[in-house]
């Protein structure tokens, strides 16, 4: 009667009387029979693994009499059935196992009271019903919160590899994931590429999972120096591309700590899912550098082009154009002096020679916008508007606001450029007689705007033409300056290119 004054006082939070009391009853009743209890568990389990054993018989009414007996109350119990429910799910026991060997429990139970007890078999009915059915959330509920912080580790480390800003940020999320999941102090992810050479020795012992006790010669095998001496006991799990060992993810525990079952394949999962994660952003890292160096070499290319055209420019003009000039001056003075009959010819030659001098100078204005270098971009794009109207019978309406006297040469470059392709195609295709050309900024932005009134175009059907370059070289200059173009137009209604692009702050 000693023990049993205990059990029905601590066992009255959880259950009321009379189920208090006939809870204390049922513990003293099968008390004396706990051994022959677990006897059969052992017999109709048969675990492969000793700790599946010992955890399932820690869940069952037999360890909730020992507890209750022992002057425990009901509430370490239930704690114990979690605890040990989630170390079954670990040890990857199926719950539906667990729940028939407590039934099976159960029924040994059954046949114990009505052998010895046949009287008191009704009278506990009520509280055993309570205990099994309390039980039985507390498993399904560990094995619950198992699986869901499985998957969130996994989500976890899906929405690192969308949200990390690099590979080594990418890597620190994951250790901290990880980290938490296994109720780790510590952890690293170690890449074998990036650390200083290991011997082939070291290399072979760190190819399969090990635990590893604090203060043993196993410690040799943590890599951080950081972690050595801190922790009572460590994991080292490996994982592998292409077959060889690309490196080891390694945690400090506070206490002696061995894995089990589940917890090992999921470090495996979890290291699988690491090294892609840490490919695709080490691939993504290689492809933005490669991107950046051809940028850079598009960026050259064009300054290259940029310095060929006013190379030839100036070939044109000190060469091809002064001779031209000579010439023309030369049968000028011809026509003047020849002979009646001969100044009709000469007078056409020297028209001839006039037209080619000005073919010239258009080829050099061309090529080289003397007038940006000399006179700023708003003349400059004047002076191209003028030309513009001559050759191509259009209304032009030029709004050029105000902004910042002198614009860096290549962004002034790039403007002028844009601004030539754009009559260069409106002069060839849109059949327009209305432009708009609209040139604004701000401390911050420069907005250009040119807009037709012609035939218009299908954006993306010209763009995907192998052979047309104006639209993809236009973007292309705007996107090395940071900036952007917008291209806007569709079949019988005109067209509008809107060009953005960043100015440094004065």
């Amino acid at each position: 009667m000693a023990k049993s004054q205990p059990a029905e006082t601590d066992t009255a939070g959880l259950f009321r009387e009379p189920l208090a009391g006939q809870l204390a009853l049922f513990a003293r009743l099968i008390e004396p029979h706990l051994a022959r209890l677990d006897a059969a568990l052992r017999r109709r389990m048969k675990p492969r693994d000793p700790r599946q054993l010992k955890a399932l018989s820690l869940i069952t009414p037999g360890a909730a009499a020992r507890l209750l007996c022992a002057g425990r109350p009901a509430q370490d119990f239930f704690e114990q059935v979690a605890y040990n429910s989630r170390r079954l799910a670990k040890l990857n026991v199926p719950p539906l196992q667990v729940l028939d060997a407590l039934r099976e429990y159960e029924r040994e139970i059954d046949h114990l009271l009505a052998r010895h007890y046949p009287g008191e078999q009704g009278a506990l009915e009520s509280g055993r019903q309570q205990l099994h059915f309390r039980s039985l959330l507390a498993v399904n509920h560990a094995y619950y919160e198992v699986r869901e912080a499985e998957t969130q580790a996994f989500y976890g480390l899906l929405r690192a590899e969308m949200e990390a800003k690099g590979l080594d940020d990418l890597l620190r999320r994951f250790i901290v994931i990880l980290t938490r999941t296994f109720r780790a102090q510590a952890g690293r992810m170690i890449p074998l590429m990036d650390h200083p050479p290991i011997t082939a020795r070291i290399l072979k012992r760190l190819a399969r999972p090990r635990y590893i006790a604090a203060g043993g010669p196993g410690e040799a095998l943590i890599l951080d120096p950081g972690m050595h001496g801190l922790f009572q006991s460590y994991w080292s799990i490996p994982f592998f591309s292409s077959g060889r060992l690309a490196g080891v993810i390694q945690f400090g525990f506070p206490t002696p700590y061995r894995w089990l079952p589940r917890e090992l394949d999921l470090l495996d999962a979890f290291a699988e899912r690491c090294l892609r994660g840490a490919e695709r952003a080490r691939m993504l890292r290689d492809l933005a550098a490669r991107e950046q160096q051809v940028r850079s070499l598009a960026a050259h290319l064009l300054q290259a082009e940029e310095e060929e055209r006013r190379r030839v420019s100036r070939e044109l003009h000190d060469e091809a154009g002064q001779s031209m000039l000579f010439l023309r001056l030369h049968l000028e003075m011809l026509e003047k002096s020849a002979p009646a009959d001969l100044q009709p010819k000469l007078a056409e030659a020297r028209a001839v020679a006039e037209k080619i001098v000005g073919e010239i100078r258009r080829v050099i204005a061309a090529l080289n916008p003397a007038a940006v270098e000399e006179l700023g971009l708003r003349a400059a794009v004047q002076h191209l508007s003028a030309r513009f109207r001559k050759v191509y019978p259009v209304q032009l309406r030029l709004r050029l606001t105000s902004y910042r006297a002198r614009l860096p040469r290549e962004t002034e470059t790039t403007i002028y450029r844009v601004v030539q392709e754009c009559f260069q195609n409106i002069a060839k295709h849109s059949r327009a007689r209305h432009v708009n050309l609209l040139l604004k900024s701000t401390d911050t932005l420069l907005e250009l705007r040119v807009g037709d009134d012609g035939a218009g175009f299908d954006v993306e059907r010209s763009i995907a033409q192998p052979k047309s370059f104006g639209l993809k070289g236009m973007r292309e200059r705007v996107g090395l300056l940071g900036g952007s173009l917008e291209i806007r137009s569709s079949p019988g209604h005109g067209a509008q290119i809107i060009m953005r692009l960043p100015l440094a702050r004065p």
